[in-house]
């Protein structure tokens, strides 16, 4: 009497944390629960689960040790039809709690896992019997299944909460910042970049069973569109990969088996969507493998990118590393390679979490670089106007960037046309190169010379043409005197004659009126002696 009432007696309230080993049976006509419990019932306890095919199947728990009152059981989803389970306890008593696809989401979890708390009783559970219908037995028939009291639920439940909510927080930072930097940069690679984190904030959704418990979904149609945000965030990253890189990484046989793997990802993704459970396992290993070919198509690309010429190429192929690997486990997983793990199982947030951090910084350096190569083709384009504005000898302005600037004013200008004397005998005394230095300064001596609003040309040869506004009336002598006081090459004596005159330029038809009547001032300086100046009214 006594063991009996401590066994029927509840225990004290503790932690528990506890994985259950289980046995395996296949079901069958006539089952009948309360005679599966127990250590008969010709349960498997020595194969795993995966290796039984898919169908309907009786999954039955070790005997359970002592444990306190509210605990709940908690087991990875899958793709099943249905689940009961069912409880023993130490008075003999039977109970049962259980859902189907469509009202799964009422026992879903953060984590994709579900948490079914025991029916309360008198006495303490002593084992559990599940009973699991439609069972496509990818993974397993029921995933890891565990005990837990409440705190420890709770617990899961917080720092799951903390890992998804700082995943979302840092993709939704990542896609705001690159919507914005796309729409004001229009570069090719933004647009399948943000569709990437789009849909891995998707796949974060539907992975970790938020989509499930928000919607209300059926289970098995949430699996299905996990499958597919996640074929759809593989296949943006390629694409974004194919656009983002220089096209010396992706030439040849690489760019168009990017597009092949793409759409073979595509098609895969979209069979298991709509085939499944039919030929499960076929569909689930053809998937397993198109997900696998793409990883290994992106070992080429890195390797390009890692030798590219190109930093931020090195950085996107770091980036991508840690992916690789978690995706490979992945993939092993899914192969029956390696035993199933939550944190294999979401390794992919955590994996693409970081690459999109790194990406983001190979992004910003990319961004760096081509504002550097706009910088550069504006510098030389303005060097290039430059040269075709400006005289290459002197650095003065020709006579087309003169014009361009002169034409057009209505105010009165002056306009003084100065002509090197004898230059001839210049350059026959010191040499093309002397007579090139000799204009270089006597240029320089024009520019001392103006005022800065002055507009300064040399219009070819030896001839050289200044406009200024009409209140520098006594421009002409400064300039002479200017020309006179500079020192030339080789203490060369170098004189000048000048011609002025002063007038508006509104059109094109007054520029050369102005220009005739200067020109003819400067002429009448030369035939006066040279080394002096003329008004167009005195000649």
């Amino acid at each position: 009497m006594i063991l009996s009432a401590l066994l029927l007696a509840p225990t004290a309230s503790a932690s528990t944390d506890l994985v259950l080993r289980t046995c395996f049976r296949a079901a069958s006509a006539g089952d009948r629960p309360e005679r599966l419990f127990g250590s008969g019932g010709g349960f498997d306890c020595t194969h795993t689960q995966r290796s039984a095919p898919p169908g309907d199947y009786w999954v039955r728990s070790s005997p359970l040790p002592a444990v306190g009152p509210d605990i709940v059981v908690r087991s990875g989803s899958l793709w099943q039809e249905r689940v009961t389970l069912y409880v023993r306890y130490a008075d003999g008593t039977l109970r049962s709690v259980g859902f189907s696809s469509a009202s799964a989401w009422r026992y879903l979890q953060l984590g994709a896992a579900f948490e079914m708390p025991l029916p309360a009783a008198a006495a303490p559970p002593v084992q559990l019997l599940w009973h699991v219908r439609g069972a496509a037995n990818l993974r397993g028939l029921v995933l890891q299944p565990q005990l837990l009291s409440p705190d420890v639920a709770q617990r899961h439940a917080l720092q799951l909460t903390a890992f998804y909510a700082g995943f979302v927080g840092l993709a939704g930072a990542l896609l705001i910042f690159n919507i914005a930097l796309g729409a004001a940069l229009r570069q090719r690679f933004h647009l399948p970049y943000c569709a990437m984190v789009v849909f891995l904030i998707g796949y974060a959704a539907s992975s970790s069973g938020l989509l499930g418990q928000v919607a209300g979904l059926d289970n098995n149609l949430r699996l299905r569109i996990n499958v597919l945000l996640l074929a759809a965030t593989l296949c943006s990253a390629m694409l974004f990969a194919r656009r983002f890189f220089a096209p010396r990484v992706t030439r040849g046989w690489l760019r168009p088996a990017i597009d092949t793997a793409i759409a073979a990802l595509l098609a895969a993704s979209l069979a298991y969507v709509l085939f499944m459970p039919h030929l499960a396992r076929l569909l689930d290993r053809v998937m397993t493998l198109a997900f696998f070919a793409t990883l290994l198509l992106t070992l080429p690309l890195l390797w390009r990118g890692w030798h590219a010429e190109d930093r931020y190429a090195r950085v996107f192929a770091f980036a991508w590393g840690l992916p690789l690997l978690t995706a490979t486990a992945r993939v092993l997983q899914a192969l029956n390679l390696l035993d199933w793990s939550f944190w294999i199982d979401n390794s992919t947030l955590i994996a693409m979490a970081l690459e999109a951090g790194c990406s983001a910084l190979a992004i910003a350096w990319r961004i760096k670089q081509l504002n550097e190569d706009c910088d550069q083709a504006r510098e030389q384009e303005l060097r290039a106007r430059l040269l075709a504005d400006s005289d290459p000898l002197t650095g003065l302005m020709n006579r087309r960037s003169f014009l361009r600037e002169a034409i057009g004013r209505s105010e009165p200008h002056v306009l003084v046309l100065v002509d090197i004397d004898h230059f001839k005998r210049v350059n026959e005394t010191l040499g093309h190169d002397g007579g090139d230095q000799v204009l270089r300064v006597f240029a320089d001596a024009l520019r001392h010379s103006v005022p800065p609003e002055a507009l300064l040309a040399r219009f070819g040869g030896e001839e050289f043409a200044v406009l200024a506004p009409a209140a520098a009336i006594a421009l002409p002598e400064t300039i002479l005197m200017q020309i006179r006081a500079a020192t030339m090459p080789f203490d060369l004596a170098v004189t000048a004659s000048l011609g002025s005159e002063c007038g508006a330029i509104a059109s094109e038809a007054d520029w050369k009126l102005l220009y005739r009547r200067a020109d003819d001032a400067l002429f009448a300086a030369k035939r006066a002696g040279r080394d002096r100046l003329r008004w167009a009214e005195a000649a």
